[in-house]
């Protein structure tokens, strides 16, 4: 049972969804299909709609019925204690702040793009500066609401109840584990022939069916999506209509390819949420942690498998008309399981992945702290990474320009990216001990047996359950580090 309170809410909560779904399709509009010149009306779309969602939120009609409020069940009572956290987030900030960060957002994404093109951080400087200068404020006002530090604050917004202190031990670990495996799987793989490279040039259409093709197979359904270009891949839309990108290079079939499937285990999440909750917190995705674990289970855990490329192998070939030689499962796995220490991190190999990560993480509380100022950031991002990589990019396109997020103004979001990397192995180690015949699956080109298995113990749980009480139930333990360096010891370092 439920009282009128709640019921009010979830219709309100219903509302909320849908304008957020709206800006969601504006967002990717933005990024796939909009010409240039339709930047500065986009940012004040945006901005009317998240001003709209606010007044939503922080309405005190909205405050009275969370107060008198009742459910009964367990997702209906998460449900209502998500609405209370989303209410108290929203009335930590004015309307006039909130708007405010979407237009500094809009503007700062749209010449970050032409900034990064150019190699120039300066023509972004100033308008980052306001960016960050609007993240503390808010940050600041979430924190003193939410009882948290800012930056934790800001991280509670991608993944509630996950903090710096839990994130901080364990990525120390992991870059400590790094400086000694990173050497030892450099030189393993010295020791070994070295991969045939693909070259020629590989037709946009033909990646595009195979793109396509391979989505499929990971299961999805184009009566429910679509495949676009942008010049960062990413997944949008909402359940009944997905959105995914990618970016096309004719000289280089695998970033499409790796990117699809990347972004189709995200979409594989969004159709898989509890339709019974739709538009209602209860019914989203458990945080953005998660989300990267469904990523990266499909593309890294699964797509990169021996099994897996052995199935892809001969459709590049049929695809390109490559040959045995270099589309085979050995040498695929030598071109697409390299180790390398690089400058980007959407091209860095899953083991050197988590230092970019990590650097960001430093960068961004720094900057949220005010340890450090927005001028100083590429002297700040280089010395960090030579630190942690050994390397210095030789300029900002390769360095502190080369993410969208902080442009956009997602600060607390790349914490995430490592956590669901190992969310992922501890998951996939989790449905090996139940499927010990999955390698035969995927030799198949068959994810459908994985596919449901995350849809029951993950995707279909919705945000009813936390992180950690996520893993827990789905594998019985909270996040264990061990199985992800346990899954790069077994595949780089045997």
């Amino acid at each position: 049972m439920s009282n009128a309170a709640y019921e009010r809410l979830k219709a309100r909560f219903a509302r909320l969804g849908a304008l957020n779904e709206a800006a969601g399709i504006l967002h990717w509009d933005a990024s796939a299909m909009m010409p240039p010149g339709g930047g500065a009306a986009r940012g004040e779309q945006l901005a009317a709609l998240a001003g709209v969602t606010h007044e939503l939120l922080t309405d005190p009609r909205t405050g009275a019925d969370l107060e008198e409020a009742v459910a009964e069940g367990e997702w209906d009572q998460a449900n209502l204690a998500l609405m209370r956290r989303a209410h108290t987030r929203a009335t930590a900030l004015p309307v006039a702040l909130v708007e405010a960060m979407s237009r500094a957002n809009s503007s700062c994404e749209k010449v970050w793009r032409q900034a990064k093109q150019d190699a120039d951080f300066a023509k972004v400087e100033k308008l980052l500066t306001e960016v960050v200068r609007l993240q503390r404020e808010a940050a600041a006002a979430w924190g003193a609401k939410l009882g948290l530090n800012p930056y934790d604050a800001l991280m509670d917004a991608y993944q509630p109840g996950v903090t710096a202190a839990d994130v901080e031990p364990v990525f120390a670990a992991y870059e400590a584990w790094l400086a000694e495996a990173l050497p030892r799987a450099e030189a393993i793989q010295a020791a070994k022939p070295e991969p045939v490279p693909m070259t020629g040039r590989f037709p946009v259409e033909a990646q595009r069916a195979l793109c396509r093709e391979m989505a499929e197979r990971v299961g999805l359904e184009f009566k429910h999506a679509r495949l676009d270009e942008s010049l960062h891949p990413f997944c949008g839309g909402n359940p009944s209509d997905i959105r995914i990108t990618t970016f096309y290079d004719e000289a280089n079939p695998a970033k499409a390819l790796l990117g699809v499937l990347h972004e189709t285990g995200h979409a594989m999440y969004e159709r898989g949420l509890p339709a019974g909750f739709a538009r209602q917190p209860v019914g989203e995705a458990a945080g953005m942690a998660a989300h990267e674990s469904q990523s990266l289970i499909v593309e890294m855990q699964a797509c990169r498998s021996d099994a897996f490329l052995a199935f892809l192998a001969p459709k590049l070939r049929q695809s390109f008309g490559i040959s045995t030689r270099i589309a085979c499962a050995e040498n695929l796995a030598g071109l697409w399981r390299r180790v390398g220490r690089g400058f980007i991190r959407v091209d860095a190999d899953e083991m050197t992945y988590p230092a970019h990560v990590i650097l960001r993480f430093r960068l961004e509380r720094a900057l949220i702290a005010g340890d450090l100022e927005v001028p100083d950031l590429p002297a700040a991002w280089n010395a960090g990474l030579k630190a942690i990589l050994g390397i210095v990019p030789p300029n900002d396109a390769k360095g502190c320009l080369q993410d969208i997020h902080w442009y956009d103004g997602a600060f607390g979001y790349f914490p995430s990216y490592t956590l669901g990397a190992m969310a992922a192995a501890q998951l996939m180690a989790a449905i090996r001990r139940e499927m010990p015949d999955l390698d035969q699956h995927l030799a198949g080109g068959d994810l459908s047996a994985m596919m449901r298995w995350l849809n029951l113990h993950v995707h279909g749980q919705g945000a009813r359950l936390g992180f950690q009480d996520l893993l827990r139930q789905a594998t019985g333990k909270p996040l264990d580090p061990g199985d992800f360096t346990a899954h790069l010891t077994a595949r780089y370092l045997a």
